[in-house]
């Protein structure tokens, strides 16, 4: 059922010069999108018939304020953080180093 929920909204989004990859539109789905575009959002808007409020969670406890540490910062000293080794997006694997 979420599944064709998902294609309506990705053709809906389409037909209103909106063209979306899959994995954007499940992300846009879950509630957890990479990124997204204020212009996209406009789409959005109109495709849903909602206003950009309707959308949008204020999250005021994921911002580090002055003085705090940072989730990086807090792991870092309790101890040794592992290397961090990049990925590429496309699933590709990276050259031998």
């Amino acid at each position: 059922m979420a599944g064709d929920l998902g294609a309506a909204l990705q053709r809906s989004l389409a037909e209103h010069g909106l063209a979306i990859s899959a994995g954007k539109n499940s992300g846009l789905w879950s509630g957890q999108p990479v990124s997204l575009k204020l212009e996209d959002l406009d789409v959005i808007c109109v495709v849903l018939g909602c206003e950009i409020g309707d959308l949008l969670i204020p999250e005021p406890d994921r911002v580090r304020r002055p003085g705090e540490e940072t989730g990086q910062q807090a792991a870092a000293a309790s101890g040794p953080v592992p290397a961090v080794l990049p990925r590429r997006r496309d699933g590709r694997s990276m050259p031998p180093m």
